[in-house]
C-alpha cells in the first residue's frame, strides 16, 4: 500500500510523505471544519433541518475533497462556501421568499453547468488566462482575506460601534485585548509563530492543540464529549426541487449561483496553487480535474441538502504544513465523515465563544492569521513598475479584504487590467478570454 500511495501521489518526487501529507490533511480539516456547525445554523434559517444540514455538508464535502484529491491530487479541500450559503438562505429563500427545495433545485442547475465545462476541458485555459499578476495578486488578496478573518474570529479586531453624529464612520476597530478569546488567539498566534521559526515539524497543528488546551481552563474551549450517532439527512435528502426552478424562473439565481461558484473556486485555486508552487509557467495543471471536483460536491450537495460546495481557502494551512499532493486530501475526506460520529470532539476545536454580542472561535483563528503572512510573499512576484499590472493587481488585493470577496477583488483586477492595457495601446498583451467576463463584470455591477 505504501509503494502504491507513493507511486499514485508521486511522493518522493513532491519531497514529502505520508506522515507530511497526514498531518496537512489534518490541519485543514481543523481550519475549516467550523463549517460542520456553521452551515446548519445558517440554512436552518430557510427553514431546513440542522441534523439534517450537517449531514450533508459533510458528506458532501468528504465527496468532493477525495475527488479532489485523486483526480486532481491537489491538497485543496472543498466544502459548501461562506457566502454562498447566506446568499442562500437569506436572499433566495428569506428577501425573495423562494422555498429551499427550489433553491436546491437551482444549485443543482448551476453545478451542472460546472460539470459539461469541467467535460469540455475549458478550465485549464480559462486558469492559464489569468494574467502572472492578477495570479498572483489573488493569493496575496486571499491571504489578507484570511488573516483579517482570523483576525475578527479571535476577538483582536472587532465591528466598531454606531458612529457618533459628525465624526466619521469606522467600520472596524481595535478589540478588547484583555478578553479571554483575544489572549487566548494572541497566545496561539505567538506559539505557532514560535514553533515555524524554530522550524518544529507539525507547528501549525501543534499551535492549534495548545490553543485548545489553553482555551479549557479559560473557559473559552468547553468540553461536550466525544461520541455521538450520526444526524439523519432524510429531512432534506433528495429534496430539491429542479422543475420548481425552472419554472419559476430562477435563470438570474441559478447564474448568480454559477457566478459565484466560478470565481471563488478559480480564484482560491490560483491563490492557494501560486504560493504553493503548483502553477507551472501560469497554468494549473488537471484544473479539469479540480473544477469537476467542485461540480459534483455541488451537485451531490443539493441531492443531501446543503448549498454550493467550493473550494476552501482554509487548505493554505494544511500546505503551509507540508501538504504537497492529494494525499492530503484522502486524510481530510475521512475526518469529514468521522466528524459525523465524533461532532462534540469537532465542535470544541472549531466551537464558537460569545463575547459582547460576537460569535468567534479563538482557537482556529491563531493558524488562519499565521496563514494569511505565509501568502504574502507572492507580492514580490508582481511588475509594480509596470503600472498596467501594479493597479489592477493592487486593486484585486485590496478589495478582497474590503469587501470580503474573492470574487469582487477578480472583478475589479480585470475590470482595471482591461481597461488600462487597452487605453496604452497594450490590448493584445490581455487573453481575449478576460474581455468578456470583464464585460460581464460590469454588467452585473450595473444591473444590481
Amino acid at each position: 500500500m505504501k509503494n502504491w500511495l507513493d507511486r499514485y501521489f508521486k511522493l518522493e518526487e513532491n519531497n514529502t510523505n505520508i506522515r507530511t501529507e497526514m498531518v496537512g490533511g489534518i490541519t485543514t480539516f481543523m481550519t475549516m471544519s467550523y463549517i460542520i456547525f456553521v452551515q446548519p445554523a445558517i440554512l436552518s434559517a430557510a427553514g431546513m433541518d440542522k441534523g439534517a444540514v450537517m449531514f450533508a455538508t459533510c458528506v458532501s464535502s468528504a465527496i468532493a475533497t477525495l475527488l479532489m484529491g485523486l483526480l486532481a491530487k491537489y491538497p485543496i479541500a472543498l466544502a459548501p462556501g461562506m457566502g454562498h450559503n447566506v446568499f442562500f438562505a437569506i436572499i433566495v429563500c428569506g428577501i425573495m421568499g423562494y422555498s429551499w427545495q427550489v433553491a436546491l433545485g437551482a444549485v443543482f442547475i448551476s453545478g451542472s453547468i460546472f460539470i459539461i465545462l469541467s467535460l469540455a476541458g475549458v478550465w485549464d485555459n480559462l486558469v492559464a488566462a489569468v494574467p502572472d499578476s492578477i495570479k498572483h495578486a489573488i493569493a496575496v488578496g486571499i491571504g489578507v482575506l484570511i488573516a483579517f478573518i482570523g483576525l475578527q474570529y479571535g476577538g483582536v479586531v472587532v465591528n466598531a460601534p454606531p458612529p457618533v453624529p459628525g465624526v466619521t464612520d469606522i467600520l472596524v476597530m481595535l478589540g478588547d485585548l484583555t478578553s479571554k478569546p483575544a489572549i487566548l488567539t494572541l497566545f496561539g498566534v505567538i506559539l505557532t509563530a514560535a514553533l515555524i521559526v524554530l522550524k518544529v515539524r507539525g507547528a501549525v497543528l501543534l499551535g492549534i492543540l495548545g490553543t485548545a488546551l489553553l482555551g479549557l481552563p479559560l473557559g473559552v474551549v468547553k468540553y461536550q464529549g466525544i461520541i455521538a450517532a450520526p444526524p439523519s439527512v432524510m429531512p432534506t435528502l433528495l429534496k430539491l426541487d429542479i422543475i420548481g426552478a425552472v419554472q419559476t424562473g430562477l435563470i438570474t439565481i441559478v447564474f448568480i449561483f454559477f457566478f459565484l461558484d466560478l470565481f471563488d473556486t478559480m480564484g482560491t485555486l490560483i491563490g492557494v496553487s501560486a504560493p504553493a508552487g503548483f502553477l507551472k509557467d501560469g497554468k494549473l495543471p488537471r484544473a479539469n480535474q479540480a473544477m469537476f471536483a467542485d461540480a459534483v460536491g455541488t451537485i451531490g450537495g443539493a441531492l443531501m441538502g446543503t448549498s454550493t460546495v467550493t473550494s476552501y481557502i482554509e487548505s493554505a494551512s494544511g500546505i503551509a504544513h507540508g501538504a504537497k499532493t492529494g494525499l492530503a486530501n484522502v486524510f481530510t475526506s475521512m475526518l469529514f465523515i468521522i466528524a459525523l460520529f465524533f461532532s462534540p470532539l469537532a465542535e470544541m476545536i472549531a466551537g464558537s465563544y460569545q463575547y459582547n454580542g460576537a460569535t468567534l472561535h479563538p482557537v482556529i483563528a491563531p493558524p488562519l492569521i499565521i496563514v494569511g503572512y505565509l501568502m504574502m510573499k507572492c507580492i514580490t512576484f508582481i511588475k509594480w513598475d509596470d503600472l498596467t499590472e501594479a493597479i489592477p493587481a493592487y486593486l484585486t488585493i485590496i478589495i478582497m479584504p474590503l469587501t470580503f470577496s474573492i470574487t469582487e477583488g477578480i472583478a475589479f483586477g480585470f475590470i482595471s487590467y482591461s481597461i488600462l492595457k487597452l487605453v496604452t495601446g497594450k490590448g493584445k498583451e490581455v487573453h481575449w478570454v478576460i474581455y468578456p467576463f470583464s464585460a460581464l463584470f460590469i454588467i452585473r455591477y450595473m444591473i444590481k
